[in-house]
């Protein structure tokens, strides 16, 4: 969570984010984790590093696979994504498979037996091209604090 990088800017230990924002340690390491936090301990937090709630919240693209949005998805796209809860997990994969897409077309040049590797590893980069452009079209990571933040209904 950005809470981690905030804080590291400053040279801050969790210690004294705790100190600062009247949370104990415990909470700060969890609310780092990613685990679900407050919309109290998310003001606390944002007062301490003078930022938004949202700023806080704004990196977190997760998905929540139990939302009446994700189960509208289509079957092949929620089949595509198990194992991974986020678009930034996909866009590394992405990356992964594009290094290596490249890297087997470069070795084909001087090996034939490379090819069809290349040509599998390209058509995999592809296929996750349109997997994630077809997330973003139909919004399946706009499920992203859902997870993280609790109603101040649910708090209070």
């Amino acid at each position: 969570m950005i809470l981690k990088k905030l804080r590291a800017d400053k040279n801050w230990s969790q210690e004294q984010v705790a100190t600062f924002s009247g949370l104990s340690t415990r909470t700060i390491q969890r609310v780092e984790s990613g685990q679900s936090a407050s919309i109290e301990t998310l003001k606390s937090l944002a007062s301490v590093f003078e930022v938004d709630v949202v700023t806080l919240t704004a990196e977190v693209t997760v998905i929540d696979k139990k939302s009446e949005h994700w189960k509208a998805q289509h079957w092949f796209f929620r089949m595509s994504a198990l194992g991974t809860a986020s678009r930034k997990a996909q866009i590394r994969i992405e990356l992964v498979l594009l290094g290596l897409a490249i890297l087997e077309t470069i070795m084909s040049y001087f090996d034939p037996i490379h090819t069809p590797v290349a040509l599998i590893l390209m058509y995999s980069l592809y296929s996750h091209v349109v997997f994630i452009r077809y997330g973003d079209k139909n919004h399946a990571w706009d499920t992203q604090n859902t997870r993280h933040v609790k109603s101040s209904k649910a708090v209070g």
